[in-house]
């Protein structure tokens, strides 16, 4: 509420109750005043002070709304327009997003095959080193293997020529010579056997003499006498070794002819 300055609310209010007073007094007024007594009147007043008269609440105005403004007609042509742009849009963003995924793919179908094409790469890198390690490896064996074979046939050659040399010198004859002087001590005659009697005998020994086979091939004796002559051999073993191993034979061809 504003504030009243200048009193002027309560001013008012103070004439007015005098004002009323004075009607009061004035409609009350009795005419018949011939009939009584002229006196003095009395008249009771109560001064009201200014502060203690409170004035009525005075209402604000508020100012009225103003009306709103008429919707205007939605333009239907305007919103199929608006409408259409909307689905434009999607459209255009749905198509953007299916182009951005398809290059998606296209990038990770690349990036795979390249890993692939790598892997392979590698694979094929790895499998070349392997093979041509292989083939080193196998040209090496293949010249230790000529090599070996080439100390092998020379030492063969040498131990050839070193037997060729021994026999050349009687130590092979010496040698069967001892086998058979062996055998023949160790025969023991049967009662069957006749002068002049010769047998061809098959002998397979280890090294060291050891016998393992006895085949008599030929012989002018009775089976007595083979028999004999087969234990003969087996008694025998082991055989006495040459002076000189290179001319030791596995298999020996002996003729048994034992002394009359």
């Amino acid at each position: 509420m504003t504030r009243d300055s200048y009193n002027v609310v309560p001013i008012s209010l103070a004439l007015l109750l005098h004002a009323l007073m004075f009607a009061a007094i004035v409609v009350g007024f009795d005419f018949s005043v011939a009939a009584r007594p002229v006196g003095p009147l009395a008249i009771k007043a109560t001064l009201v002070a200014e502060s203690a008269v409170t004035p009525p609440p005075v209402e604000e105005q508020r100012p009225e709304p103003e009306p709103l403004p008429a919707e205007p007609e939605p333009d239907l042509d305007e919103l199929k327009r608006i409408a259409a742009e909307e689905e434009k849009r999607r459209r255009d963003t749905l198509i953007e997003q299916q182009r951005l995924e398809k290059i998606r793919l296209q990038e990770a179908e690349r990036k795979r095959r390249d890993e692939e094409a790598e892997t392979e790469r590698k694979r094929a890198e790895a499998e070349r080193v392997r093979q041509e390690d292989i083939k080193r490896q196998r040209e090496e064996n293949e010249r230790l293997r000529r090599q070996q074979e080439a100390l092998e046939l020379q030492h063969e050659i040498d131990a050839e020529d070193e037997r060729l040399q021994s026999i050349s010198s009687g130590a092979r004859e010496a040698y069967i010579f001892a086998i058979q002087q062996r055998v023949q001590r160790s025969w023991v005659k049967p009662a069957s056997a006749q002068p002049g009697l010769e047998c061809d005998v098959r002998v397979q020994q280890l090294p060291g003499g050891e016998v393992v086979s006895v085949i008599i091939l030929s012989c002018n004796g009775d089976e007595a006498v083979r028999r004999s002559i087969e234990a003969a051999v087996y008694k025998a073993s082991p055989l006495p070794e040459p002076s000189n191993l290179n001319i030791f034979e596995r298999n020996l061809m002996l003729v048994f002819r034992p002394e009359q």
